[in-house]
């Protein structure tokens, strides 16, 4: 039966190859014929056909019978299609979710540089401040005119005294203090001066109010010989007290002088935390009133120095938080006294200057080399060497550029140098050299006079008192104003701040601070308390000083 099955199967394989014509399916046998053919090599394809599908019936219904599996062509195509398909919707789904991820980064990086970060790593970036500053700051300039003191000149200042006694009755949130050392009171100094009475308001009023808000006082390690009773004090009222020990970390002191309140007010300028400045003291600085922008840069300073109060190590770099915007090269653009102006904090010594911030030695060179007519400087000290250090080194740097701009440019330049019973005898031979830069002819003109502060017997005996201790300096373009005396050791090792202000064309009735302050140095350069040094006087010194 099979074998006529078989012979069948042949018979319609070879009939339908001669003639192309389907052979007929009409019986059963066909299935069972096609299976032991062993392959469906049949010319005609719809007889092909005819036995693919006999074969998958086959399967369904005979799997005990033995065979040769034939492949399905259609779902092999439709799994293929599946498959395709799947792996489409698979790609366009991580494509989808690469570029939600990539667009979320991309929105991260705008919008995260605006925020500060409260991270102290320094490899961190820094935060770019805006250059303008769009609060409306006031200055003016203050000043201490030792009791006695008179001139016959209008330019007057508002006190010291009472300009920190007004910003400290106005303090609403916080108070900073940068400081060298504190003798406000009378037992400070072993004196019985009436005098002594606004340190000691001053004094009890920062007592009251370190009891009612935060009050941080940074301060140089005092030495042993040196009073202790203000800072203990001011530690029982409530303050915060660090002291910074800048021997052990620069040689130096920590020299500096300015306040900080509420963030937005600031004073800076020569007066140290003394009776004797506001009284016994001739002294100059700056007070600046709602101007949040230059509060937080001058703060800035401020956490330096309460860091290093904590840490007593220098960081290097500094973190991020201590970096700063404005400088010599891109000072911050900002109104004083409703006048466009320019302005930056410069500091002392080097290794305290985060990134960004003017050193103050390279503050003071680039003042003076941008000077077109003059430039006019009143300090304390002023010596071309570094003064403490051992061995003996020359330091030209100050000196240099004040030589430069007279020779290259003509500009006119005036040292208004004061003379005490401090004041190093090494000091007038380098005066003398600068003075001898003079001459008509050529037109070099550097000239030199000595301020003497005159006492009376009482005064004299009131110690460290009766001098001209101011320490600024003022061109045709800018104001300098700073707490650092001009030897080498005060811009080397030496914690130091200054403020620069660039206000050349008043936009008001009031004058610029650079008007201001030049009237100060033409009236103690015209007083009678200053006398020309000559190059020629080898022997006038004493004279000189004749009042101390």
């Amino acid at each position: 039966m099979v074998e006529r099955s078989v012979r069948q199967m042949r018979h319609q394989a070879v009939k339908c190859n001669r003639s192309g014509k389907r052979a007929p399916r009409n019986t059963q046998t066909d299935i069972s014929n096609c299976r032991l053919i062993n392959s469906c090599e049949f010319p005609c394809r719809a007889a092909k056909h005819r036995c693919e599908g006999l074969l998958i019936m086959t399967t369904r219904k005979s799997p005990d019978v033995a065979y040769q599996k034939m492949a399905d062509v259609e779902p092999a195509r439709g799994d293929s299609l599946a498959k395709s398909q799947t792996y489409i919707r698979c790609v366009l789904l991580v494509t989808t979710l690469a570029t939600v991820l990539l667009a979320l980064f991309f929105l991260q990086a705008l919008l995260v540089p605006a925020l500060p970060s409260p991270s102290t790593d320094a490899s961190s970036p820094r935060l770019v401040l805006p250059r303008t500053c769009s609060d409306a700051c006031r200055i003016s300039l203050v000043e201490s005119i030792p009791e006695g003191l008179e001139f016959n000149s209008s330019a007057t200042h508002p006190s010291i005294y009472n300009t920190w006694r007004g910003l400290i009755q106005g303090a609403r949130s916080s108070l900073d203090i940068a400081s060298f050392y504190w003798t406000m009171t009378n037992n400070d100094t072993k004196t019985h001066e009436p005098t002594a009475k606004p340190g000691e308001d001053i004094l009890q009023e920062l007592g009251k109010l370190s009891g009612t808000l935060p009050v941080r006082i940074a301060v140089n390690t005092p030495t042993e010989s040196q009073p202790q009773e203000n800072i203990k004090f001011l530690k029982s009222s409530g303050a915060q007290v660090r002291t910074v020990n800048m021997k052990a970390l620069t040689t130096g002191v920590l020299h500096t002088k300015f306040w900080v309140i509420d963030k937005k007010h600031i004073y800076i300028g020569s007066a140290n935390m003394d009776w004797r400045s506001l009284t016994q003291v001739k002294e100059l600085g700056a007070v600046v009133y709602d101007c949040g922008c230059l509060a937080e840069d001058l703060g800035k300073i401020f956490e330096a120095y309460w860091y290093l109060g904590q840490k007593e190590s220098i960081p290097s770099p500094w973190p991020s938080e201590y970096s700063t915007s404005y400088n010599k090269n891109k000072p911050m653009e900002l109104k004083l006294n409703g006048t466009d102006s320019l302005a930056y904090f410069s500091s002392s010594p080097p290794s305290l200057c985060a990134e960004g911030r003017t050193q103050d030695l390279d503050s003071i060179i680039s003042v003076i080399d941008d000077a077109q007519q003059f430039v006019y400087i009143a300090v304390m000290n002023y010596l071309p060497t570094m003064e403490f250090s051992h061995p003996k080194r020359y330091w030209a740097s100050i000196d240099t550029a004040l030589r430069r701009v007279a020779y290259e440019r003509r500009v006119k330049v005036r040292l208004l140098i004061s003379c005490w019973g401090s004041t190093s005898p090494l000091m007038f031979p380098f005066l003398r050299s600068l003075a001898s830069v003079h001459d008509a002819k050529t037109n070099l003109d550097i000239q030199v006079k000595i301020f003497t502060v005159p006492a009376t017997p009482e005064q004299k005996r009131i110690p460290y008192a009766r001098v001209n201790h101011n320490k600024y300096m003022v061109t045709d373009k800018v104001a300098y104003i700073g707490t650092s005396n001009w030897s080498g050791d005060y811009f080397v090792n030496t914690a130091g701040s200054a403020l620069v202000v660039n206000q050349t064309q008043s936009q008001s009735a009031d004058p610029t601070v650079q008007q201001q302050l030049q009237a100060v140095f033409e009236r103690d350069w015209e007083s009678p308390y200053s006398a020309q040094l000559s190059h020629n006087a080898m022997d006038g010194q004493k004279d000189l000083c004749h009042n101390v």
